[in-house]
């Protein structure tokens, strides 16, 4: 089933939009907003196979869980890894988007990463159909991030934006309401965690959980020296003797240790100008390039990679939401949903 294209819908409507992040999940409501922001994470009892908290509450349990109890993402990537919970996960979302109202079968778009496969595409439509959707239509998130950010997508001029999620990094040059170029880059927030608990264990030979690795990235983390260097007093056990131990790091060793995803993400920035037209590239040379995502908040990745392309680098104004957003105004404006909607 494809999205019916209607006029506008009622004002009652249950419509929604999600950005079915690998770290977190929005979801805008007709006419309310952005209403729900919760990490993308279902914990299970794997002895009864029940659903013992989605979210927020299950991401507390991350590490502190019993053995019968596994705290999982279902996301990876930007896409389905885990049909079954991400169903559970993405039935809850809508309910609670609902305040728990039964028999709701909202129509429903959803952002995806630019590039996926058509397997990974139809799984996330039968996810939402099996959640409960009448109608489900597809926009990729560079798109959808651009149209929350407020860019001029339907003119006739190049717009470059960077969308640095959880899971993927995905770059696009728009014109016309259409992808000139795009690439996804499977480098992002959660690449930088893994990167930082990596360096710590090497370093230090001192094991550190994810949601540590997490807290570090947003307080010490950044992508070009800070005009005042900070420390930060982490906890982690020793893999010497399996004693649990303090460490005081640096944000000179945390810049250190993301240096390689944040490398990576730039040069893939780079590549993307050097595939872009040339009257295209002219546009960008004068309006910049639009940073959104989570990963727009690491401290002076804007400044780094303004030195490393010589374009001016804007951030917007609302960079974790701007998928949502996107995607929440094409339930209002059907014409604009119609051009950018995946078939």
């Amino acid at each position: 089933m494809t999205f019916s294209f209607r006029s506008p819908f009622s004002f009652l409507s249950n419509d929604l939009a999600i950005d079915l992040g690998t770290a977190y999940t929005l979801v805008y409501v007709k006419g309310k907003g952005i209403t729900l922001r919760e990490p993308s994470i279902i914990a299970v009892n794997q002895k009864t196979g029940k659903v013992e908290a989605v979210g927020g509450a299950a991401k507390e349990m991350l590490g502190k869980t019993p053995g019968n109890i596994v705290a999982i993402k279902p996301m990876r990537d930007g896409v389905i890894a885990d049909f079954e919970h991400t169903e559970h996960m993405l039935n809850y979302f809508i309910q609670k988007a609902h305040n728990r109202r039964m028999f709701v079968r909202p129509r429903i778009v959803i952002g995806i990463p630019s590039q996926i496969t058509q397997v990974e595409k139809r799984a996330v439509k039968e996810s939402a159909y099996r959640a409960k959707a009448s109608e489900v239509a597809l926009v990729e998130e560079p798109m959808a991030a651009a149209i929350g950010a407020g860019m001029p997508i339907t003119e006739p001029t190049g717009n470059m934006i960077v969308d640095l999620g959880g899971g993927t990094t995905d770059i696009a040059v728009i014109s016309m309401a259409g992808i000139v170029y795009s690439q996804t880059v499977r480098v992002a927030g959660n690449e930088m965690d893994e990167a930082i608990a990596h360096y710590i264990r090497r370093k230090y030979n001192l094991l550190i959980g994810e949601r540590t690795a997490e807290d570090v990235k947003i307080r010490l983390g950044s992508a070009y020296p800070l005009e005042r260097e900070e420390t930060m007093e982490i906890k982690g056990r020793d893999l010497t003797d399996g004693i649990p131990k303090p460490l005081v790091v640096t944000s000179e060793e945390i810049r250190e240790a993301l240096s390689g995803p944040v490398s990576v993400v730039i040069q893939a920035v780079k590549a993307a100008l050097e595939q872009t037209p040339p009257e295209l590239a002219s546009d960008i040379v004068d309006r910049g390039i639009v940073l959104t995502g989570g990963g727009a908040l690491l401290r002076n990745f804007d400044k780094r990679l303004r030195e490393e392309t010589g374009l001016p680098i804007l951030i917007a104004d609302e960079p974790l939401a701007c998928v949502a957003l996107g995607a929440g105004k094409m339930l209002q404006d059907f014409d604009l949903l119609k051009r950018v909607a995946l078939d």
